[in-house]
C-alpha cells in the first residue's frame, strides 16, 4: 500500500515536499514515479527514479524546480518541490511499477498508486 502525505496550501514561489510511503512493504526495485492530475484534465508524469536512486526522469515543466528521491531504508520516497507556480496545484499521485517493462512517462507503466495528495499553489 502506497501512501502519499505532505501534501497542502503554498503561495506561488514556496516549496513543499511530498512524501510516498510503502506501507507493509518496500519501495518497487523496477522503479517508482510521482504523476499529477488537475481538475479536467488527464493524469500527468511528473518524475520518476530507479530503485537505487541513480536513475532520474523528470518532466520538462518541472526541470530544475522539483528532485525526487528515495530513501530505502524508511521505505520511502520524496518530491521536493521549489519555486511553486500555480500551475503546478493539482492532485499529486504516487506509482510503483510492478514489472520491468512500459514507459515510465504514463500510467500504464505502473501497477500500484497511492490516494493522492492536494497540491494547491496561490498565486
Amino acid at each position: 500500500q502506497l501512501v502519499e502525505s505532505g501534501g497542502g496550501l503554498v503561495q506561488a514561489g514556496g516549496s513543499l515536499r511530498l512524501s510516498c510511503a510503502a506501507s507493509g512493504g518496500t519501495l518497487s526495485r523496477y522503479g517508482m514515479g510521482w504523476f499529477r492530475q488537475a481538475p479536467g484534465k488527464e493524469r500527468e508524469f511528473v518524475a520518476a527514479i530507479s530503485w537505487s536512486g541513480d536513475r532520474t526522469n523528470y518532466a520538462d515543466s518541472v526541470k530544475g524546480r522539483f528532485t525526487i528521491s528515495v530513501d530505502n531504508a524508511k521505505n520511502t520516497m520524496y518530491l521536493q518541490m521549489n519555486s511553486l507556480k500555480s500551475e503546478d496545484t493539482a492532485v499529486y499521485f504516487c506509482g510503483a511499477r510492478g514489472k520491468n517493462s512500459g514507459s515510465w512517462y504514463y500510467t500504464i507503466g505502473y501497477d500500484y498508486w497511492g490516494q493522492g495528495t492536494q497540491v494547491t499553489v496561490s498565486s
